[in-house]
């Protein structure tokens, strides 16, 4: 990975990990078409620099972090399901992040959610989570292990689906990031330090220019995202997952058939 692609990854980054469009599956494809998806490093950037778009939440709703003790419980009981589903299907996640046809599937089925699920849920203004909400939200986290189902998108629906507003269930999709993200990078680093990967010094200045990008631009998304939802809803965001699949899928069978030919 040289410096020109972790600032357009991390730009990536920056702009879907909180929009209903899936981080990982625009990551997966981005470092395709770079021929880089396949190297460690790649596979360890995508995860790390997600601590930099964590702290543009933090940042940002700096002060709803000191709201109560209860805020925190509800947090950690939304956590618990990507903890015990996050390692019990650990390998096999591993295993899907190299495929592009699973991202282009999962983005047109969410996208075709997505352009529903205004007129299914989108008539609340319910304001209060409960914790029967917050694991109900966890749960439907889970689903954004699949690449290209997307974290934001799952837990934002799954928070719609409990009655919550649009922009309730989006802030605390928000807010779920933190623990999930942070989790997942801990636990990539980890794995691969105990499998005794290390780190050049090039290696550690790429992560940090994609932590600081990150950062700012998911400052930036954040920001118009809410202020979108709360006029639009959610579906450009379905027609943009649809079209995006199907250039997935021709795309790859046409590189595919010109292989073979």
């Amino acid at each position: 990975m040289n410096t020109l692609q972790a600032i357009i990854l991390a730009i990536i980054e920056g702009i879907t990990e909180f929009l209903p469009v899936s981080s990982t599956g625009h990551m997966i494809i981005a470092s395709s078409f770079f021929g880089i998806a396949q190297d460690d490093f790649t596979k360890l950037f995508t995860i790390v620099i997600q601590l930099g778009t964590i702290l543009s939440v933090v940042v940002l709703y700096f002060k709803r972090f000191f709201q109560s003790l209860d805020f925190y419980f509800k947090l950690f009981v939304a956590f618990i399901p990507a903890v015990i589903f996050g390692l019990l299907l650990s390998d096999f996640i591993d295993g899907l992040l190299e495929n592009p046809i699973t991202v282009a599937i999962s983005l047109i089925i969410g996208g075709f959610l997505l352009l529903k699920v205004d007129e299914w849920f989108g008539n609340s203004e319910e304001t209060k989570i409960s914790y029967l909400t917050a694991f109900k939200i966890g749960l439907f986290q889970c689903l954004a292990m699949i690449p290209g189902v997307s974290r934001s998108g799952a837990s934002i629906v799954g928070g719609m689906t409990q009655k919550l507003s649009r922009t309730t269930a989006a802030e605390f999709s928000f807010f779920l990031a933190i623990p999930t993200m942070l989790g997942a990078s801990l636990k990539k680093s980890y794995d691969y330090y105990k499998a005794g990967f290390e780190l050049s010094d090039d290696q550690v200045n790429l992560l940090i220019i994609g932590n600081v990008i990150g950062f700012v631009v998911a400052m930036i998304a954040i920001k118009s995202f809410i202020g979108f939802l709360q006029k639009n809803g959610f579906k450009i965001f379905g027609y943009y997952r649809i079209v995006a699949g199907v250039a997935i899928l021709l795309i790859h069978f046409f590189v595919q058939k010109l292989t073979v030919i």
